[in-house]
Protein backbone atom coordinates (compact mmCIF):
# COMPACT_ATOMS: atom_id res chain seq x y z
CA UNK A 1 0.00 0.00 0.00
CA UNK A 2 2.55 2.26 0.68
CA UNK A 3 4.74 1.74 -2.70
CA UNK A 4 1.70 2.28 -4.09
CA UNK A 5 1.06 5.60 -2.70
CA UNK A 6 4.64 6.26 -3.24
CA UNK A 7 4.30 5.63 -7.09
CA UNK A 8 1.10 7.77 -7.12
CA UNK A 9 2.85 10.96 -5.63
CA UNK A 10 5.75 10.70 -8.41
CA UNK A 11 3.12 10.22 -10.90
CA UNK A 12 1.89 13.47 -10.24
CA UNK A 13 5.01 14.61 -10.62
CA UNK A 14 5.70 14.01 -14.25
CA UNK A 15 3.40 17.17 -16.09
CA UNK A 16 4.81 19.90 -13.58
CA UNK A 17 8.73 18.77 -13.50
CA UNK A 18 8.48 19.01 -17.28
CA UNK A 19 6.55 22.29 -17.27
CA UNK A 20 9.24 23.70 -15.01
CA UNK A 21 12.06 21.83 -16.93
CA UNK A 22 11.26 23.52 -20.29
CA UNK A 23 11.52 26.89 -18.35
CA UNK A 24 15.51 25.65 -17.89
CA UNK A 25 15.65 25.38 -21.87
CA UNK A 26 13.75 29.14 -21.87
CA UNK A 27 16.65 30.68 -20.47
CA UNK A 28 19.42 28.96 -21.82
CA UNK A 29 17.68 30.05 -24.97
CA UNK A 30 17.74 33.52 -23.93
CA UNK A 31 21.15 33.59 -23.00
CA UNK A 32 22.79 32.11 -26.23
CA UNK A 33 21.18 33.87 -28.73
CA UNK A 34 22.34 36.94 -26.51
CA UNK A 35 26.07 36.09 -26.05
CA UNK A 36 27.21 36.91 -29.65
CA UNK A 37 24.84 39.96 -29.50
CA UNK A 38 27.81 42.03 -28.12
CA UNK A 39 29.55 41.45 -31.25
CA UNK A 40 26.67 42.26 -33.57
CA UNK A 41 25.56 45.44 -31.84
CA UNK A 42 28.94 46.70 -32.25
CA UNK A 43 29.31 46.35 -35.97
CA UNK A 44 25.26 47.55 -36.42
CA UNK A 45 25.94 50.76 -34.06
CA UNK A 46 29.76 51.34 -34.96
CA UNK A 47 30.67 50.99 -31.54
CA UNK A 48 33.72 49.53 -29.46
CA UNK A 49 33.82 46.23 -27.35
CA UNK A 50 33.53 47.79 -24.51
CA UNK A 51 29.82 49.55 -25.44
CA UNK A 52 28.83 46.49 -27.19
CA UNK A 53 29.09 44.82 -23.91
CA UNK A 54 26.49 46.71 -22.36
CA UNK A 55 24.47 44.19 -23.64
CA UNK A 56 25.56 42.22 -21.13
CA UNK A 57 25.41 44.53 -18.21
CA UNK A 58 21.85 45.57 -18.97
CA UNK A 59 21.41 41.74 -19.36
CA UNK A 60 22.45 40.02 -15.86
CA UNK A 61 21.69 43.73 -14.14
CA UNK A 62 18.17 42.70 -14.83
CA UNK A 63 19.00 39.29 -12.73
CA UNK A 64 20.67 40.74 -9.98
CA UNK A 65 17.83 43.86 -9.71
CA UNK A 66 14.67 41.53 -9.87
CA UNK A 67 16.58 38.23 -7.70
CA UNK A 68 15.26 39.86 -4.35
CA UNK A 69 11.66 41.45 -5.22
CA UNK A 70 11.06 38.04 -6.78
CA UNK A 71 12.18 36.13 -3.52
CA UNK A 72 9.35 38.17 -1.44
CA UNK A 73 7.01 37.37 -4.48
CA UNK A 74 7.27 33.79 -3.99
CA UNK A 75 7.37 33.68 -0.74
CA UNK A 76 4.18 36.02 -0.85
CA UNK A 77 2.39 33.69 -3.37
CA UNK A 78 3.95 30.66 -4.77
CA UNK A 79 6.36 28.90 -7.20
CA UNK A 80 3.97 29.04 -10.11
CA UNK A 81 3.15 32.34 -9.51
CA UNK A 82 6.96 33.04 -9.68
CA UNK A 83 7.31 30.96 -12.87
CA UNK A 84 4.48 32.99 -14.63
CA UNK A 85 5.58 36.50 -13.97
CA UNK A 86 8.99 35.33 -15.08
CA UNK A 87 7.54 34.40 -18.03
CA UNK A 88 5.42 36.97 -18.73
CA UNK A 89 8.57 39.54 -18.24
CA UNK A 90 10.77 37.50 -20.52
CA UNK A 91 8.17 37.89 -23.05
CA UNK A 92 7.30 41.73 -22.84
CA UNK A 93 11.09 41.87 -22.88
CA UNK A 94 11.60 40.07 -25.98
CA UNK A 95 8.31 41.99 -27.66
CA UNK A 96 9.98 45.41 -26.62
CA UNK A 97 12.52 44.38 -29.25
CA UNK A 98 9.82 45.71 -32.40
CA UNK A 99 9.42 49.25 -30.44
CA UNK A 100 13.24 49.70 -30.17
CA UNK A 101 13.82 48.47 -33.68
CA UNK A 102 11.57 51.36 -35.06
CA UNK A 103 13.40 53.84 -32.51
CA UNK A 104 16.82 52.67 -34.31
CA UNK A 105 18.41 52.95 -31.12
CA UNK A 106 21.24 51.64 -28.78
CA UNK A 107 20.03 52.09 -25.69
CA UNK A 108 16.35 51.03 -26.43
CA UNK A 109 17.59 47.50 -27.03
CA UNK A 110 19.05 47.53 -23.71
CA UNK A 111 16.05 48.42 -21.80
CA UNK A 112 14.50 45.08 -23.65
CA UNK A 113 17.29 43.23 -22.45
CA UNK A 114 16.81 44.47 -18.58
CA UNK A 115 13.34 43.59 -19.25
CA UNK A 116 13.36 40.29 -20.40
CA UNK A 117 16.10 39.48 -17.55
CA UNK A 118 14.11 40.28 -15.01
CA UNK A 119 11.55 37.75 -16.12
CA UNK A 120 14.69 35.52 -16.33
CA UNK A 121 15.59 36.61 -12.78
CA UNK A 122 11.84 34.98 -11.44
CA UNK A 123 12.13 31.98 -13.54
CA UNK A 124 15.43 31.25 -12.45
CA UNK A 125 14.77 32.20 -8.23
CA UNK A 126 11.54 29.88 -9.09
CA UNK A 127 12.26 27.07 -10.73
CA UNK A 128 15.26 25.61 -9.56
CA UNK A 129 14.32 25.49 -5.78
CA UNK A 130 11.05 24.43 -6.90
CA UNK A 131 13.04 21.30 -8.51
CA UNK A 132 14.87 20.89 -5.46
CA UNK A 133 11.35 20.35 -3.63
CA UNK A 134 9.76 18.12 -6.22
CA UNK A 135 11.20 14.61 -4.73
CA UNK A 136 13.36 13.03 -2.12
CA UNK A 137 15.79 15.33 -0.62
CA UNK A 138 18.82 13.16 -0.67
CA UNK A 139 18.60 13.25 -4.54
CA UNK A 140 17.62 17.00 -4.88
CA UNK A 141 21.11 18.38 -6.13
CA UNK A 142 21.21 15.25 -8.68
CA UNK A 143 17.54 16.13 -9.67
CA UNK A 144 18.80 19.56 -10.01
CA UNK A 145 21.34 18.93 -12.00
CA UNK A 146 19.29 16.65 -14.48
CA UNK A 147 17.01 19.71 -15.08
CA UNK A 148 19.58 21.64 -15.75
CA UNK A 149 21.38 19.39 -18.20
CA UNK A 150 18.01 20.84 -20.57
CA UNK A 151 19.46 23.97 -19.84
CA UNK A 152 22.63 24.09 -22.36
CA UNK A 153 19.92 22.49 -25.17
CA UNK A 154 17.70 26.02 -24.89
CA UNK A 155 21.49 27.51 -25.21
CA UNK A 156 22.46 25.27 -28.61
CA UNK A 157 19.20 26.41 -29.88
CA UNK A 158 19.31 30.13 -29.43
CA UNK A 159 23.48 29.98 -30.76
CA UNK A 160 21.98 27.75 -33.94
CA UNK A 161 19.50 31.00 -34.29
CA UNK A 162 22.26 33.64 -33.85
CA UNK A 163 24.24 31.88 -36.50
CA UNK A 164 21.62 31.02 -39.04
CA UNK A 165 18.94 33.61 -38.47
CA UNK A 166 21.13 36.58 -37.35
CA UNK A 167 24.99 36.45 -37.98
CA UNK A 168 24.66 34.55 -41.21
CA UNK A 169 22.11 37.34 -42.81
CA UNK A 170 23.68 40.72 -41.22
CA UNK A 171 25.51 42.42 -43.71
CA UNK A 172 29.17 41.11 -44.03
CA UNK A 173 30.62 44.22 -44.60
CA UNK A 174 33.28 44.53 -41.84
CA UNK A 175 33.45 47.38 -39.14
CA UNK A 176 36.07 49.20 -40.99
CA UNK A 177 34.25 49.78 -43.60
CA UNK A 178 30.72 50.45 -41.74
CA UNK A 179 33.15 53.34 -40.29
CA UNK A 180 33.92 55.10 -43.46
CA UNK A 181 30.28 55.34 -44.84
CA UNK A 182 28.38 58.53 -45.30
CA UNK A 183 25.82 58.68 -42.06
CA UNK A 184 22.62 57.87 -44.94
CA UNK A 185 24.33 54.97 -46.43
CA UNK A 186 25.09 54.11 -42.61
CA UNK A 187 21.42 54.44 -41.32
CA UNK A 188 20.19 52.29 -44.22
CA UNK A 189 22.47 49.58 -43.34
CA UNK A 190 21.49 49.78 -39.96
CA UNK A 191 18.11 49.30 -39.79
CA UNK A 192 18.34 46.38 -42.66
CA UNK A 193 20.11 44.80 -40.15
CA UNK A 194 18.42 45.85 -37.25
CA UNK A 195 15.04 44.08 -39.33
CA UNK A 196 17.34 41.00 -39.06
CA UNK A 197 18.18 41.07 -35.65
CA UNK A 198 14.69 41.59 -33.76
CA UNK A 199 12.58 38.42 -35.92
CA UNK A 200 13.56 35.73 -33.75
CA UNK A 201 13.41 37.94 -30.33
CA UNK A 202 9.71 38.35 -31.43
CA UNK A 203 8.88 34.47 -32.36
CA UNK A 204 10.29 33.56 -29.21
CA UNK A 205 8.18 36.93 -27.32
CA UNK A 206 5.24 35.02 -28.75
CA UNK A 207 6.04 31.35 -27.89
CA UNK A 208 7.06 32.22 -24.00
CA UNK A 209 3.09 33.73 -24.22
CA UNK A 210 2.28 30.01 -25.11
CA UNK A 211 3.62 28.58 -22.26
CA UNK A 212 2.02 31.29 -20.20
CA UNK A 213 -1.04 30.21 -20.91
CA UNK A 214 -0.05 26.31 -20.40
CA UNK A 215 0.96 27.57 -16.76
CA UNK A 216 -2.41 29.30 -16.36
CA UNK A 217 -4.50 25.78 -16.83
CA UNK A 218 -1.76 23.40 -14.90
CA UNK A 219 -2.50 22.53 -11.60
CA UNK A 220 1.03 22.27 -9.80
CA UNK A 221 2.00 21.00 -7.00
CA UNK A 222 2.57 23.11 -3.41
CA UNK A 223 6.09 22.82 -2.78
CA UNK A 224 7.03 21.48 0.28
CA UNK A 225 7.06 23.20 3.61
CA UNK A 226 8.30 23.36 6.90
CA UNK A 227 7.53 26.33 9.28
CA UNK A 228 7.01 29.66 8.43
CA UNK A 229 9.83 32.39 9.44
CA UNK A 230 9.95 36.16 9.30
CA UNK A 231 11.96 37.24 6.26
CA UNK A 232 14.61 39.17 8.90
CA UNK A 233 14.85 35.74 10.34
CA UNK A 234 15.85 33.76 7.05
CA UNK A 235 18.53 36.51 5.85
CA UNK A 236 19.75 36.08 9.76
CA UNK A 237 20.24 32.20 9.53
CA UNK A 238 21.71 32.70 6.29
CA UNK A 239 24.29 34.72 6.96
CA UNK A 240 25.01 32.44 9.18
CA UNK A 241 25.44 29.83 7.09
CA UNK A 242 29.36 30.17 5.72
CA UNK A 243 28.26 27.13 2.69
CA UNK A 244 25.56 29.64 1.73
CA UNK A 245 27.71 32.49 2.08
CA UNK A 246 30.35 31.28 0.08
CA UNK A 247 28.55 29.52 -2.26
CA UNK A 248 27.15 32.86 -3.27
CA UNK A 249 30.59 34.58 -3.92
CA UNK A 250 31.62 31.07 -6.01
CA UNK A 251 28.22 31.19 -7.93
CA UNK A 252 29.12 35.22 -8.90
CA UNK A 253 32.28 33.95 -10.33
CA UNK A 254 31.30 31.25 -11.94
CA UNK A 255 28.47 32.93 -13.87
CA UNK A 256 30.93 35.37 -14.23
CA UNK A 257 33.63 33.07 -16.07
CA UNK A 258 30.88 31.27 -17.86
CA UNK A 259 29.80 34.64 -19.67
CA UNK A 260 33.67 35.44 -20.26
CA UNK A 261 34.16 32.40 -22.06
CA UNK A 262 30.82 32.27 -24.28
CA UNK A 263 31.03 35.64 -25.12
CA UNK A 264 34.41 35.95 -26.25
CA UNK A 265 35.27 32.65 -27.91
CA UNK A 266 33.35 34.34 -31.07
CA UNK A 267 36.27 37.38 -30.63
CA UNK A 268 39.49 34.91 -29.79
CA UNK A 269 38.69 32.87 -32.54
CA UNK A 270 38.20 35.90 -34.87
CA UNK A 271 41.42 37.14 -34.06
CA UNK A 272 42.75 33.54 -34.44
CA UNK A 273 41.61 33.16 -37.76
CA UNK A 274 41.66 36.71 -39.11
CA UNK A 275 45.52 36.56 -38.02
CA UNK A 276 46.15 33.64 -40.47
CA UNK A 277 44.68 35.66 -43.36
CA UNK A 278 40.93 34.90 -43.24
CA UNK A 279 38.35 37.40 -43.88
CA UNK A 280 36.30 38.98 -40.99
CA UNK A 281 32.73 37.31 -42.09
CA UNK A 282 34.15 34.29 -42.69
CA UNK A 283 36.03 33.82 -38.99
CA UNK A 284 33.14 34.76 -37.36
CA UNK A 285 30.97 32.25 -38.41
CA UNK A 286 33.87 29.37 -37.82
CA UNK A 287 34.33 31.02 -34.34
CA UNK A 288 30.38 30.88 -33.81
CA UNK A 289 30.47 26.89 -34.83
CA UNK A 290 33.26 26.62 -32.39
CA UNK A 291 30.70 28.30 -29.93
CA UNK A 292 28.25 25.65 -30.70
CA UNK A 293 31.28 22.70 -30.06
CA UNK A 294 31.79 24.30 -27.12
CA UNK A 295 27.86 23.97 -26.11
CA UNK A 296 27.69 20.80 -27.18
CA UNK A 297 30.16 19.24 -24.92
CA UNK A 298 29.02 21.71 -22.36
CA UNK A 299 25.22 19.65 -22.90
CA UNK A 300 26.81 16.29 -23.02
CA UNK A 301 29.02 16.48 -19.89
CA UNK A 302 26.17 17.72 -17.96
CA UNK A 303 24.59 14.42 -18.29
CA UNK A 304 27.72 12.46 -17.53
CA UNK A 305 28.44 14.79 -14.52
CA UNK A 306 24.91 14.07 -13.17
CA UNK A 307 25.53 10.38 -13.68
CA UNK A 308 28.57 11.07 -12.15
CA UNK A 309 27.43 11.86 -8.81
CA UNK A 310 25.72 8.61 -8.26
CA UNK A 311 29.73 7.71 -7.57
CA UNK A 312 32.02 10.64 -6.75
CA UNK A 313 30.57 13.66 -4.44
CA UNK A 314 29.65 16.46 -5.85
CA UNK A 315 32.08 19.15 -3.87
CA UNK A 316 34.67 16.53 -4.98
CA UNK A 317 33.73 16.59 -8.47
CA UNK A 318 33.34 20.64 -8.39
CA UNK A 319 37.20 20.83 -7.05
CA UNK A 320 38.10 18.65 -10.07
CA UNK A 321 36.44 19.78 -12.68
CA UNK A 322 37.38 23.23 -11.60
CA UNK A 323 40.91 22.35 -11.65
CA UNK A 324 40.60 21.32 -14.85
CA UNK A 325 39.44 24.41 -16.01
CA UNK A 326 42.30 26.69 -14.46
CA UNK A 327 44.48 24.45 -16.98
CA UNK A 328 42.74 24.81 -19.96
CA UNK A 329 42.50 28.40 -19.53
CA UNK A 330 46.01 28.73 -18.82
CA UNK A 331 46.34 26.99 -22.20
CA UNK A 332 43.58 29.10 -23.99
CA UNK A 333 46.62 32.37 -22.57
CA UNK A 334 49.34 31.01 -23.45
CA UNK A 335 48.81 29.01 -26.74
CA UNK A 336 48.19 31.08 -29.94
CA UNK A 337 47.37 28.76 -32.12
CA UNK A 338 44.07 26.18 -32.71
CA UNK A 339 45.15 24.71 -29.61
CA UNK A 340 44.32 27.46 -27.41
CA UNK A 341 41.06 27.44 -29.20
CA UNK A 342 40.43 24.08 -28.49
CA UNK A 343 41.50 24.75 -25.05
CA UNK A 344 38.91 27.37 -24.55
CA UNK A 345 35.87 24.70 -26.28
CA UNK A 346 37.38 22.18 -23.63
CA UNK A 347 36.14 24.86 -20.41
CA UNK A 348 32.89 24.28 -21.42
CA UNK A 349 33.38 20.95 -20.68
CA UNK A 350 34.36 21.63 -17.38
CA UNK A 351 31.52 24.32 -16.25
CA UNK A 352 29.11 21.71 -17.19
CA UNK A 353 28.20 20.82 -13.44
CA UNK A 354 29.27 23.96 -11.85
CA UNK A 355 26.00 26.03 -11.70
CA UNK A 356 23.67 23.51 -10.59
CA UNK A 357 26.20 21.72 -7.68
CA UNK A 358 27.13 25.12 -6.50
CA UNK A 359 23.07 25.68 -5.82
CA UNK A 360 22.27 22.95 -4.32
CA UNK A 361 25.27 22.92 -2.05
CA UNK A 362 24.61 25.83 -0.72
CA UNK A 363 21.11 25.68 -0.45
CA UNK A 364 21.43 22.02 1.50
CA UNK A 365 19.60 21.69 4.75
CA UNK A 366 18.34 25.63 4.59
CA UNK A 367 14.62 24.48 4.52
CA UNK A 368 12.07 27.43 3.56
CA UNK A 369 15.24 29.57 4.03
CA UNK A 370 15.96 28.32 0.32
CA UNK A 371 13.07 30.82 -1.00
CA UNK A 372 15.64 33.66 0.27
CA UNK A 373 18.70 31.76 -0.03
CA UNK A 374 17.69 31.24 -4.01
CA UNK A 375 17.04 35.21 -4.58
CA UNK A 376 21.13 35.56 -3.36
CA UNK A 377 22.19 32.76 -5.35
CA UNK A 378 20.08 34.41 -8.67
CA UNK A 379 21.78 38.32 -7.89
CA UNK A 380 25.27 36.46 -7.80
CA UNK A 381 24.64 36.37 -11.68
CA UNK A 382 25.44 39.76 -11.44
CA UNK A 383 28.95 38.20 -11.85
CA UNK A 384 27.91 37.63 -15.70
CA UNK A 385 27.22 41.76 -15.83
CA UNK A 386 30.17 42.64 -13.90
CA UNK A 387 33.51 41.15 -15.26
CA UNK A 388 32.64 41.36 -19.15
CA UNK A 389 33.13 45.10 -19.39
CA UNK A 390 36.58 44.35 -17.55
CA UNK A 391 37.44 41.69 -20.24
CA UNK A 392 36.21 43.89 -22.92
CA UNK A 393 38.24 46.44 -21.89
CA UNK A 394 41.61 44.71 -21.15
CA UNK A 395 40.96 43.61 -25.11
CA UNK A 396 40.74 47.30 -26.28
CA UNK A 397 43.86 47.97 -24.91
CA UNK A 398 45.89 45.91 -27.11
CA UNK A 399 48.54 43.22 -27.14
CA UNK A 400 51.10 43.35 -24.39
CA UNK A 401 54.77 41.56 -24.39
CA UNK A 402 53.88 40.19 -27.78
CA UNK A 403 50.53 38.15 -26.30
CA UNK A 404 46.98 39.03 -28.03
CA UNK A 405 45.52 41.16 -25.74
CA UNK A 406 42.59 38.43 -26.31
CA UNK A 407 44.42 36.02 -24.88
CA UNK A 408 45.39 37.73 -21.83
CA UNK A 409 42.02 38.80 -21.60
CA UNK A 410 40.99 35.40 -20.19
CA UNK A 411 43.35 35.73 -17.04
CA UNK A 412 39.72 36.69 -15.51
CA UNK A 413 38.39 33.50 -15.96
CA UNK A 414 41.19 32.15 -14.54
CA UNK A 415 41.13 33.72 -11.60
CA UNK A 416 37.23 32.66 -11.02
CA UNK A 417 38.22 28.97 -11.96
CA UNK A 418 40.36 29.13 -9.25
CA UNK A 419 37.64 30.56 -6.33
CA UNK A 420 35.17 27.89 -7.31
CA UNK A 421 38.08 25.15 -6.48
CA UNK A 422 38.88 26.64 -3.19
CA UNK A 423 35.37 26.83 -2.69
CA UNK A 424 34.89 23.21 -3.70
CA UNK A 425 38.15 21.94 -2.06
CA UNK A 426 36.88 23.24 1.05
CA UNK A 427 33.14 22.36 1.55
CA UNK A 428 34.54 18.78 0.23
CA UNK A 429 37.35 18.81 3.22
CA UNK A 430 34.87 19.85 5.73
CA UNK A 431 31.88 17.47 5.16
CA UNK A 432 34.26 14.31 4.44
CA UNK A 433 37.63 14.86 5.88
CA UNK A 434 36.33 15.53 9.49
Amino acid sequence: MKNHKTNKANISYIIPIILVTSCFALWGFANDITNPMVKAFSKIFRMSVTDGSLVQVAFYGGYFAMALPAALFIRRFSYKAGIMMGLALYAIGALMFFPAKEIGNYYPFLIAYFVLTCGLSFLETSCNPYILTLGDEKSATQRLNFAQSFNPMGSLLGMYVAMNFIQNKLNPMSSEERNLLPEEQFTILRDADLDILVEPYITIGIIIAIIFLLFAFTKMPAAKQKEEITFKTSIKKLIKSSNYRNGVIAQFFYVGAQILCWTFIIQYGTHLFTSQGMEEKTAEVLSQKYNIAAMILFCCSRFICTFLMRHINPSNLLRILATAACFFTICTITLQNIYGLYSLVAVSGCMSLMFPTIYGIALGGLGNEAKVGAAGLIMAILGGSVLPPLQAMIIDCGSIADIPAINLSFTLPLICFVIIAIYGNNIYRQRYDA
